[in-house]
C-alpha cells in the first residue's frame, strides 16, 4: 500500500482530550486519504490511562499504530520518533488536543503540491474566515515568544510554535534525523534547520481554538526556554 499521508500525534497523559481528535482524524482521512493513510500516536510515557484508551481504538482501526516510549521523554522526542517511523509522501504532526482541526490538513497540502518542502500552520498570519480562539494573555505570551525566537534564531516565520507542521517525506527524514531537541523548542530547532539546508518554508493561516490541559506554562519554563535558545544557536553555529 502507497502511504500519501502519515499523520504523527504525541501523546503524553491525554487519555481524555485524544479519543475526540482521533475520531475526527479517521473520519477525515477515510474520506480523503482512503486506504493511503496511517496514523502514528506516540505515547510519551504516559501515567494515566492513555495507553489502555489507544489500544482499545487501535484494536478497530488498522490504520492507527501506536509507539510506546518506556519514559517520558518530551514533546521533541516524541515527534521525532513518530515522524522517522512515517512511510507517507507527506508528513504531518499534530497536536493531541486537536486545536487545529485535522480539516486544516488541505492547506498544507496545497501548500506543498505548490513547491513547499515545509508547511507550518499559523495562527498569526492573518486571513477572513478563520477562527482563533485564544486567551489575550496566551496570545501575548505566545507573540513575544515568536518575536525572541526570531531574533535570536534568524528565524523569519510568525508562529514558529503552533503545533501543526506538514513536510515532504525527504525533508522530513533529514530534519528530523539531524534535530536534537527533546521537548518544546524542537520546532524552533527545526525551522532554522530547515533554511540552513536550503528547504522552502512556507507558513500558512489555519483555525485554532485553545483547549484547557495544556502541558507548557511559558512563565514557569521562561529560564529554561532562555537557555534552550541559547543552546540551539550555539548547536546551528557549528552546523
Amino acid at each position: 500500500m502507497t502511504v500519501a499521508l502519515s499523520v504523527v500525534i504525541p501523546a503524553y497523559n491525554e487519555s481524555s482530550r485524544l479519543p475526540p481528535f482521533l475520531a475526527t482524524v479517521r473520519e477525515y482521512l477515510e474520506t480523503h486519504y482512503p486506504d493511503a493513510h496511517e496514523v502514528l500516536v506516540v505515547d510519551d510515557g504516559s501515567r494515566d490511562g492513555t495507553a489502555a484508551m489507544l489500544a482499545q481504538v487501535a484494536a478497530q482501526w488498522p490504520s492507527l499504530v501506536v509507539i510506546s516510549l518506556p519514559a517520558n521523554q518530551g514533546k521533541g522526542a516524541a515527534v521525532r520518533t513518530g515522524m522517522l517511523a512515517a512511510q507517507g509522501d507527506l508528513m504531518l504532526f499534530a497536536d493531541a488536543d486537536g486545536a487545529t482541526p485535522i480539516a486544516e490538513t488541505s492547506r498544507l497540502a496545497v501548500a506543498i503540491g505548490e513547491g513547499a518542502d515545509v508547511a507550518i500552520g499559523s495562527r498569526l498570519v492573518e486571513v477572513d474566515g478563520l477562527t482563533r480562539r485564544r486567551t489575550w494573555l496566551r496570545r501575548l505570551a505566545g507573540r513575544c515568544f515568536a518575536a525572541l525566537a526570531r531574533w535570536w534564531l534568524g528565524i523569519s516565520e510568525r508562529d514558529t510554535q503552533c503545533g501543526f507542521k506538514m513536510f515532504r517525506r525527504e525533508a522530513g527524514r533529514q530534519l528530523f534525523s539531524l534535530g536534537c531537541e527533546t521537548r518544546y523548542l524542537f520546532d524552533l530547532e527545526l525551522l532554522a534547520l530547515a533554511h540552513r539546508q536550503g528547504y522552502r518554508v512556507v507558513e500558512i493561516p489555519v483555525s485554532w481554538h485553545e483547549v484547557p490541559g495544556s502541558h507548557l506554562s511559558l512563565t514557569r519554563e521562561s529560564l529554561r526556554i532562555l537557555v534552550g535558545l541559547r543552546r540551539i544557536r550555539r548547536r546551528l553555529r557549528r552546523c
